[in-house]
């Protein structure tokens, strides 16, 4: 059942609303079926750095609205980010959208903290939510994470039993503790599985302002750096930045391995998916969704909401078939997920 609050929210005119929202980033689709109910509007997402497109994060999270739209029959919106954005312009971004009458209004990224607290604060009969951010503490607010250093570390198994020279390679796209995470994990993934191998580590820029999430020509000669140093699997945790990287380990012939969505299936990226070992996803899909559908029942997640290996929230993905079929590499990441799942493995997250 729709929330009275959904319905009933004060809008100004069409052109007015589109106006605003050019202002504060550009709208990537706006989508009003015929067969809405009553016109009545749904889920709405603020992309992160790297926008709609980047086959990794953002696109999951299309994936999650993608499939409320199709589910609830609702008018659903998507906004790009714009370039040198401050947290003020995200807030705008975030109110024009729920006095659009927009709910679940998501911000796609930890960037979002500042914004989305201060639109929860102002639409308090607003549901809203952010991916990969755990500080915003509000009544009308869910936090979306995950336990991402579980998915990195079977992708360190899969390196460690993977690699021929002993030496793999992690580009992460900025230097910030949501991708020390990832780090980590692959990390202790690979040393508890190969305590020989050696992991060559790079980050792309300090800030997300600086394009490391949304640079594949930096993702792509940081990747050919570790490979000249022999490193014949590499891991991105990099968002957009990440394409470049599987390229580079294309065209030298060694694993890349993806993050957040399936990359071996990535229409974009099909010319360089036989170099694909595999994926460490979240589902960012199916936390958006589950948001929406929260609300949709009129009961909306609030607080911290976790997805990890148990939940079946992060994995490996196994649509590589050369890494599928591989039995030995699948019974060592069967054993380590079973020890994560059951707490005999600790797995760091820094």
């Amino acid at each position: 059942m729709r929330r009275i609050s959904r319905i009933t929210v004060a809008g100004a005119a069409t052109a007015s609303l589109a106006l605003a929202l050019s202002a504060c980033g550009g709208t990537s689709t706006e989508a009003s079926s015929s067969d809405s109910k009553g016109g009545d509007k749904g889920l709405a997402i603020a992309y992160d750095v790297g926008g709609k497109g980047d086959q990794s994060f953002n696109d999951a999270a299309f994936a999650g609205l993608e499939q409320a739209k199709k589910e609830f029959g609702y008018a659903t919106q998507d906004v790009e980010p714009t370039e040198g954005e401050t947290d003020a312009d995200k807030e705008q971004r975030l109110v024009s959208l729920a006095k659009q009458g927009y709910n679940p209004v998501i911000g796609v990224g930890y960037a979002y903290a500042a914004a989305v607290k201060g639109a929860a604060e102002k639409f308090p009969d607003t549901t809203f939510g952010i991916v990969d951010d755990s500080t915003v503490e509000s009544k009308n607010v869910a936090d979306l994470v995950f336990s991402e250093e579980q998915a990195s570390y079977l992708a360190g198994v899969a390196a460690a039993k993977s690699t021929k020279t002993n030496t793999v390679g992690f580009v992460g796209g900025v230097d910030i503790p949501l991708i020390h995470k990832f780090q980590a994990g692959f990390e202790q993934g690979v040393k508890d599985t190969n305590p020989q191998a050696k992991v060559l580590t790079q980050y792309l820029t300090q800030t997300a302002e600086e394009g490391g999430f949304s640079s594949p020509d930096k993702g792509k000669s940081a990747a050919e750096g570790q490979i000249e140093k022999k490193a014949d699997v590499v891991y991105a945790a990099a968002g957009l930045s990440g394409q470049g990287v599987i390229e580079a380990a294309a065209a030298n012939k060694v694993w890349a391995i993806g993050v957040d969505s399936d990359q071996y299936t990535q229409e974009a990226l099909a010319k360089y998916k036989d170099s694909i070992l595999t994926s460490a996803m979240k589902d960012v899909a199916k936390a958006v969704y589950n948001l929406a559908k929260s609300v949709e029942d009129g009961k909306p997640e609030t607080g911290i909401v976790r997805g990890d290996l148990k939940s079946g929230e992060v994995s490996l993905s196994n649509s590589n078939p050369k890494f599928a079929d591989d039995a030995e590499v699948q019974e060592a990441i069967k054993t380590a997920k079973e020890k994560i799942i059951s707490g005999e493995i600790k797995v760091k997250t820094s």
